[in-house]
């Protein structure tokens, strides 16, 4: 199967207190997987404008900052995509809720930023492969 892209995508990781906030997948490549909040950017958008739009969106929290952090290069052969995720480090107000449940089963606070659960989402699970952390503030 050709690949469509690179298309450009990004994520919100959202940590609070030492968890970091994930969603199990539903719908479109990654179903069943952990994932960080995240989308497609619009054509001429700011990355960071949309790591906060997809996390209000998602789960109904308010960005009041964003950091970009690195990318990494995601392949999806299954669903025929190639995405450049860029990662954004997201301070968040409120508390997440499912906004869109064709999207995402539920949002959890997951306790241990060091160890995520499996299977975590593609884009995720490469982040994390390069070493990244979030630190303690």
């Amino acid at each position: 199967m050709e690949l469509r892209g690179p298309l450009v995508g990004v994520s919100a990781v959202v940590v609070r207190d030492g968890a970091v906030l994930l969603g199990r997948r539903l719908g479109a490549h990654g179903e069943g997987t952990w994932s960080f909040p995240g989308g497609k950017v619009d054509p001429g958008e700011n990355p960071g404008v949309t790591a906060a739009r997809e996390l209000a969106e998602e789960t109904g929290l308010r960005a009041v900052r964003v950091s970009p952090i690195l990318w990494t290069s995601d392949v999806f052969a299954d669903a025929g995509l190639h995405y450049i995720t860029l990662h954004h480090l997201v301070e968040a107000e409120g508390e997440p809720q499912v906004m869109e449940p064709e999207k995402a089963q539920e949002w959890v606070w997951w306790p241990d930023a060091e160890h995520l659960p499996s299977p975590m989402f593609g884009p995720a699970q490469a982040l994390w492969a390069t070493g990244w952390r979030p630190r303690a503030r």
